[in-house]
């Protein structure tokens, strides 16, 4: 009786009932009747499992569930276990193909971090990476509508871009400059009125060149390469005396040239360009995790690593090494991480 008198309360009735049921058998059955007892008094009440414990997985799944009923983007990787990720194949130190035609690069870099994390948060054992080629031309439409999850290359930041599609935090900071050969220095754009200037296609650095010709009257002749490798080549064969384009690149496309000494890139800059990741427009929840991630890497220190790896050390294919330190822009960006379009926010 010691231990049915411990048991949680039962309605008097049913006590009753199943007292008077065990006391015509043995001191077993009676033992087994006090178990049922037990049970019955220690079951949680219909409902009681329907709020998740926080801290638990049930939460932790609860969580996730509202997260994709809040995002599109989160959504469909959950449905086709796969990832849609843009890259470039020749933008070097940021995104280009290694010898095995993989995509590597900082921005890869970044992204994989970003990916890792929405693995974590949808609770995948396996996610599938679809990697897509992209170009200047190519990149922004395919985040539009949407065949892109992550656009992992060197696309800038700006108030016109976001009416179509959304930004992470600013993951580099850069500066337009001119490259010119050394026997015709252009270290301004006053030296190019009425002279052949060359830029990429669908460039924050080709808009800049058309602004500048209206504003100031200076009658360029803008020619357009459809990548940064075509646009350098027409100021190599002479068809252009300047390409105008961000600064690392600039200095990349130079690592690569046969006579880097021929060239010289001006001391003034034209304009600050911060670079992002591309994103889905209006999945404020997607653009949330993958910002959470890009603030970790900040926080942590491990950007000073991912910068280190790319941009201060020798990288594949050649070994060649930028030797570039981070900017004062982008020191002030890991401290207070931002996402603003307008360059007058680095300076």
């Amino acid at each position: 009786m010691s231990v049915l008198s411990n048991s949680v309360p039962v309605k008097s009735s049913c006590f009753r009932l199943l007292f008077a049921q065990l006391s015509r058998h043995s001191p077993a059955q009676l033992l087994l009747g006090a178990v049922v007892l037990l049970g019955l008094g220690t079951s949680p009440p219909a409902g009681a499992n329907s709020l998740p414990v926080p801290g638990t997985p049930q939460a932790a799944s609860s969580a996730t569930q509202a997260s994709l009923a809040e995002s599109a983007t989160l959504r469909k990787i959950q449905d086709t276990g796969v990832l849609v990720l843009g890259h470039r194949v020749a933008s070097a130190p940021f995104s280009y193909l290694n010898a095995q035609l993989k995509p590597i690069g900082y921005s890869v870099d970044i992204c994989q971090h970003i990916i890792e994390a929405v693995q974590q948060r949808l609770g995948l054992q396996e996610l599938e990476i679809k990697r897509v080629a992209v170009t200047s031309a190519t990149r922004m439409p395919l985040v539009a509508n949407g065949s892109i999850d992550l656009e992992c290359g060197i696309t800038t930041n700006t108030l016109e871009r976001q009416k179509t599609q959304a930004f992470s935090l600013t993951t580099f900071v850069a500066e337009t400059r001119l490259l010119s050969k050394r026997a015709s220095a252009v270290r301004s754009l006053a030296d190019l009125r009425g002279k052949p200037v060359a830029s990429t296609i669908a460039t924050t650095s080709i808009q800049f060149l058309h602004q500048a010709n209206v504003s100031e009257g200076l009658d360029l002749k803008i020619l357009v390469g459809q990548d940064d490798r075509d646009a350098f080549r027409l100021l190599e064969t002479d068809r252009a005396v300047a390409y105008a384009m961000d600064d690392v690149l600039l200095r990349m496309a130079l690592l690569g040239s046969s006579r880097p000494g021929d060239y010289l890139v001006s001391d003034e800059a034209f304009s600050l360009e911060p670079y992002a990741i591309g994103l889905p427009a209006a999945d404020p929840v997607f653009k949330a995790l993958v910002d959470s991630v890009i603030g970790g890497l900040y926080r942590s220190g491990e950007i000073q690593t991912i910068y280190r790896k790319w941009f201060q050390s020798p990288i594949p294919p050649k070994g060649q090494n930028l030797q570039l330190p981070m900017s004062d822009s982008f020191k002030r960006v890991i401290a207070k991480p931002s996402d603003s379009a307008d360059p007058q926010h680095y300076r």
